[in-house]
């Protein structure tokens, strides 16, 4: 079984539109994350017009997690770049082991992620 296709509303209501709804100016930040190496999907090429053209910011970094390297690729609507800082805050301490509350921690980055509430909450029973 997809799940995929059987996630509950408010789930992912953002996944493969982040570009189009920053554009839109109604997600102030994206986020993509894989293990280094592993996902062919970054989206790169879409974003690199606009960041070239300085109406998206971006920021990449490369985390220890063993045994693997994360990459974190983040994209902010300028003003927002804020909201990417606190986001790679919290990304180094997940790759690190110390985050303390892994369901505030989802919730916050998904505030900074421009979710609604009821789509963290959402997130957060499924999850």
């Amino acid at each position: 079984m997809d799940d995929e296709l059987t996630l509950p509303p408010g789930i992912g209501p953002h996944n493969d539109r982040e570009l189009e709804l920053m554009l839109a100016g109604s997600k102030p930040m994206a986020m993509f994350s894989d293990a280094l190496h592993v996902s062919d999907y970054f989206p790169d090429a879409d974003f690199a017009p606009h960041v070239a053209a300085g109406t998206i910011i971006r920021v990449e970094e490369i985390i220890p997690r063993p045994p693997f390297e994360m990459r974190y690729l983040f994209f902010a609507l300028p003003g927002e770049e804020w909201r990417i800082e606190e986001a790679l805050i919290m990304s180094r301490n997940l790759c690190a082991g110390t985050v303390i509350d892994h369901d505030a921690d989802s919730a916050r980055m998904g505030e900074l992620l421009g979710y609604s509430v009821e789509d963290i909450e959402a997130f957060l029973q499924h999850y």
